[in-house]
């Protein structure tokens, strides 16, 4: 009698599955049918967490373009690695001596650590002011005067500032700004326009914030009879020549777009000394960028950062690049004693290969998903979701929907973390990874993904949240 209940009881679980394969397949290939789609590269896998069944998969093994849906990868190996509550540690020292009037015969320090969240907008409680305490702790320590310089030590990374294969394109903009030693306020600054009232006419730069010394910014942006912000900012990584182009709405008195720094560096020094004096701490020399001094100083001040876990959270809710890139060098700075790109990815796939990951089904070419020519197959995102499944930190750090990337969707349909997952795009790819939870309380990880499709990203995220209802109702 017991044997035949459990028979009946596995049959019925397995004609549920089969029912929700079929129920998708169909609603798959019905939208893959439209004409936005059906000449699309997409890949699509579905598992059972706790079966290990495969729930639904379309060409599972495809190599596509993840964009921000590399960032689970990233942040989910620096938790592994580096522990959900590793710390990013700047600190400021000083060489020489203090004489009895507060006289610093020496050199004021401060040592890069890479910290990301330093100054960031998304951690206003933790770095309210924090300058001014630098300064506040370099006077507690007796420091009046610096005969010397103020040395930035940023050993801890390589000169590397954006990887190689992100496009022009992209590196000007906030969303392209690279990882620093002395990453501060998010790598960016704040340009702001006014417009005219008439149509396609030349607007004008009324302000940059922070300034940014040298900075030379050639304006090409037009007055646009649109809300949105249409303009690009062009520029190298080391250059402080900008161009802008593209349009802002018509008749603003101030409208302001977002760039990303191509000096960090200089803007911390800047409002460091600014605070210091306003301390009363004068610096007699001049600023110099030195590498590994900090063996040979004394320190006043470690500025620690929030936890890895804390920083992750935002990094997957908003989907920040910079903090994506700051994780995978940090990776290789732990490991290696350097923050070098290439390096900390081959510590990625080392990792991933020693749980048992095929790396033939990943191209990683930076950590945060922004570069085309990365390339991840949906088995491999959904072998690396099953692993990470008892991964607390992880599961928390992605977004639910009516939160971060996942704003619109219905929160009625898909309720509390009934969705856990993270969203990528970019011109003609759309990609969502992550966890769902069936209404009969299966947990499922799933990689929808799609490349080179044609129509609006809003068409097909409604398409694709669609499949998740269905997903959950019809388990």
């Amino acid at each position: 009698m017991q044997v035949r209940y459990f028979s009946l009881l596995f049959l019925l679980v397995f004609s549920g599955h089969i029912l929700a394969q079929n129920r998708l397949k169909l609603a798959v290939e019905e939208l893959l049918q439209q004409d936005d789609y059906k000449n699309a590269s997409v890949g699509m896998n579905v598992i059972d967490l706790n079966s290990g069944e495969t729930i639904f998969s379309l060409n599972p093994t495809k190599l596509l373009i993840p964009a921000s849906t590399m960032k689970m990868i990233t942040s989910g190996t620096a938790l592994e690695i580096l522990g959900a509550d590793y710390r990013f540690k700047t600190q400021i020292s000083y060489t020489g001596k203090i004489d009895k009037n507060g006289v610093l015969d020496g050199d004021l320090v401060l040592i890069g650590g890479a910290d990301p969240a330093l100054g960031s907008e998304y951690f206003q409680d933790h770095y309210f002011e924090f300058l001014k305490n630098w300064a506040k702790q370099v006077k507690a320590s007796g420091i009046k005067k610096v005969k010397g310089d103020l040395i930035l030590d940023g050993g801890i990374y390589d000169t590397e500032r954006i990887p190689d294969s992100w496009v022009w394109g992209d590196v000007g903009n906030y969303y392209g700004a690279g990882a620093n030693a002395f990453t501060v306020f998010d790598n960016m600054y704040r340009i702001t326009f006014s417009s005219p009232r008439k149509v396609g006419k030349l607007t004008k730069v009324i302000q940059t914030y922070p300034e940014i010394d040298g900075l030379n910014i050639d304006n090409e942006v037009l007055s646009a009879d649109n809300n949105g912000d249409n303009a690009y900012v062009f520029g190298g990584p080391f250059d402080k020549h900008r161009i802008i182009r593209g349009t802002i709405p018509r008749n603003r008195s101030a409208f302001t777009i977002k760039a990303s720094v191509p000096n960090p560096e200089e803007v911390l020094t800047a409002a460091f000394l600014q605070n210091l004096l306003a301390e009363g701490v004068f610096v007699d020399g001049k600023t110099r960028f030195e590498k590994n001094v900090g063996q040979k100083t004394k320190l006043i001040y470690t500025q620690e950062s929030p936890t890895l876990a804390e920083i992750a959270e935002v990094l997957n809710h908003e989907s920040v690049n910079l903090f994506a890139e700051h994780f995978l060098k940090q990776i290789a700075v732990e490991k290696n004693g350097l923050g070098n790109r290439n390096d900390a990815i081959d510590l990625v796939k080392g990792y991933w290969k020693e749980q048992g990951l095929s790396m033939e089904n990943i191209f990683m070419e930076d950590g945060s998903g922004l570069s085309h020519f990365n390339a991840v197959s949906p088995e491999f995102f959904t072998r690396f979701l099953t692993r990470m499944a008892s991964n607390e930190a992880f599961v928390q750090s992605l977004p639910v929907a009516g939160k971060g990337t996942f704003k619109h969707f219905d929160t009625a349909k898909l309720p509390g973390k009934t969705l856990q997952a993270k969203s990528g795009s970019m011109t003609r790819v759309r990609c969502y990874s992550g966890y769902l939870t069936t209404n009969k309380g299966h947990k499922l990880a799933f990689a929808f993904m799609f490349n080179h499709f044609g129509g609006s990203h809003s068409a097909l995220i409604k398409e694709t949240e669609q499949l998740f209802i269905q997903l959950k109702e019809n388990d």
